[in-house]
């Protein structure tokens, strides 16, 4: 059998010692699970799934705790401490992660959180970070269509808008046109592939376009007035914000689906917004 390290492995217990339970690595031997993290009942022939990674001394060793970002994957991370070597960043295990000034794009600073990529260095076999998040990017072309749905991890803020990381894979943008709340570097969120441009390039969107976005919303609106005794102080002359706040669409959206269930006489308009018909 082989592990891989970073990552969840599913191991048998084969030994059970004072200060925890031996794993069975394969080729990698026996790998400790401290005590701590031993499930209650746990007893040898058990099979657990472990996260495996280096300690302090370089050991190989597991957890059942779940970090904050695994081998293979962005995350964006707050910096611990700084030494000569590099920075280490929290990732909620006992030892930081790592990352060496040669994959730091600026030094990094006690405090600040950076979006990062976690991998395994060939010649040290030790799990470490890289800032420059570019490189870790597919640069083949997606085959999304326009309107899938896509999870985005924020990146960077630019002058048209944020860059996005798509599906752990992808690199998009989200224009300033198509944000109507605040967002923040490593925020996660789902979002829709506005289009793929010739040269790959993905354009993102926070909200689905179209009849069937304003389909949908239509019956959230419905469901809302329903819930809220009939009415809502909320018409098509309401603060953008205000609005967005409340459901999460664009006024834009909002007016439509207005006008959709007011054509289908489900409410009325008011001048103290909007209310079930009878």
């Amino acid at each position: 059998m082989s592990i891989e390290l970073g990552k969840f492995n599913t191991l048998e217990v084969v030994k059970e010692v004072d200060f925890g339970m031996y794993l069975d690595g394969g080729e990698q031997g026996e790998i400790l699970l401290p005590t701590r993290y031993v499930p209650e009942d746990c007893k040898v022939g058990d099979w657990l799934t472990v996260f495996l990674y280096l300690d302090i001394e370089e050991r190989l060793i597991a957890t059942t705790l779940t970090p904050l970002v695994q081998v293979g994957e962005f995350a964006c991370l707050e910096v611990n401490w700084v030494n000569e070597y590099g920075a280490f960043l929290n990732w909620g295990l006992m030892k930081d992660l790592f990352v060496p000034f040669r994959e730091q794009k600026m030094k990094m600073q006690v405090g600040r959180e950076y979006v990062v990529y976690a991998y395994v260095d060939d010649d040290s076999y030790r799990i470490v970070a890289s800032a420059k998040v570019d490189r870790y990017l597919s640069k083949e072309t997606p085959s999304y269509e326009p309107g899938d749905e896509v999870d985005i991890l924020i990146w960077q803020k630019t002058d048209l808008g944020f860059k996005a990381i798509i599906d752990n894979e992808f690199s998009g943008l989200l224009y300033d046109g198509q944000i109507f709340r605040e967002i923040y570097t490593g925020d996660r969120m789902k979002a829709y592939v506005k289009q793929v441009r010739p040269d790959g390039k993905i354009d993102l969107m926070l909200q689905k376009t179209g009849v069937e976005h304003v389909g949908d919303f239509s019956g959230t609106l419905l469901q809302y007035i329903k819930d809220n005794g009939g009415a809502t102080p909320l018409h098509d002359k309401s603060d953008a914000a205000d609005i967005y706040d409340t459901f999460g669409v664009s006024k834009k959206t909002f007016k439509k689906a207005v006008g959709d269930l007011y054509k289908k006489r489900l409410i009325i308009i008011t001048g103290e917004g909007l209310k079930l018909a009878d």
